[in-house]
C-alpha cells in the first residue's frame, strides 16, 4: 500500500508539474506582445545631450558580430528609453547601412561620431517582406563609429538633431578585440 500510495503521489505531482509548464508555455505563445530573447546582450545607461536637455537611455550594447546581426530583431516592444547601441572598432563607411528585416516595430536610428556627436538620423519601417533580399537600406552617407536605435519618433520628441551628442564617456570599457573584422551592416548573407 505504501508503495503504491507513493506511487500515485508521485504521478500527481508530475502532471501538476507538466500542467504548470504547459500554461506557462500557452501564456507565452498567445501574447503576442512577448519578445523573443535569441542572444544575451549587456545593457548600460548612457546619456544623450541635446540642445534642450540630457535624456538618459537604457541600453543594450551589440558588441559582437553575432549580436550585430540580430540587432532587434523579433523584439514587439521597446521601453520608451531604451534602445541599442552598436558599437564598431572603426569607422564604418557612409554607405554601411541598416536595414529592418524581421524587425516587427519602426525605429528611428542616429549615427554618430568617434566622439559621439549625431552626424545623421533616419526613420525606419518594419520591413513586410520575408526575404531579406526585399528589405531597404537605411545608409547614414557618413562615417560613424556608433549606430543608436531607439523608437520611432523619440529622437525628435527628445530634440535630438544632428550635432546632439551622445555621452560615450558613459560606455562601460571595450571587452577586448575578438580579432574579427567589425561588421558592415547592409551586407546580405
Amino acid at each position: 500500500m505504501t508503495f503504491r500510495r507513493a506511487r500515485v503521489r508521485g504521478n500527481i505531482i508530475l502532471v501538476a508539474v507538466l500542467v504548470a509548464l504547459a500554461s506557462c508555455r500557452e501564456g507565452a505563445a498567445s501574447n503576442p506582445d512577448a519578445d523573443e530573447h535569441i542572444l544575451d546582450f549587456e545593457s548600460t545607461t548612457v546619456r544623450l545631450a541635446t540642445t534642450r536637455d540630457t535624456v538618459p537611455l537604457t541600453l543594450e550594447l551589440a558588441v559582437t558580430n553575432e549580436q550585430q546581426r540580430l540587432g532587434l530583431m523579433e523584439r514587439r516592444h521597446l521601453p520608451e528609453r531604451a534602445g541599442m547601441l552598436f558599437l564598431y572598432d572603426s569607422l564604418m563607411p557612409p554607405g554601411a547601412g541598416f536595414w529592418m528585416y524581421r524587425t516587427r516595430i519602426p525605429l528611428d536610428i542616429a549615427f554618430t561620431d568617434s566622439a559621439g556627436v549625431v552626424q545623421s538620423i533616419r526613420a525606419m519601417a518594419p520591413c513586410a517582406t520575408t526575404l531579406a533580399e526585399g528589405c531597404p537600406t537605411y545608409e547614414p552617407g557618413t562615417p560613424y563609429r556608433y549606430a543608436l536605435e531607439v523608437n520611432a519618433g523619440m529622437l525628435a520628441r527628445w530634440g535630438v538633431g544632428r550635432g546632439a551628442r551622445l555621452l560615450v564617456e558613459d560606455l562601460p570599457p571595450r571587452r577586448a578585440a575578438t580579432g574579427t573584422p567589425p561588421r558592415t551592416p547592409a551586407i546580405r548573407p
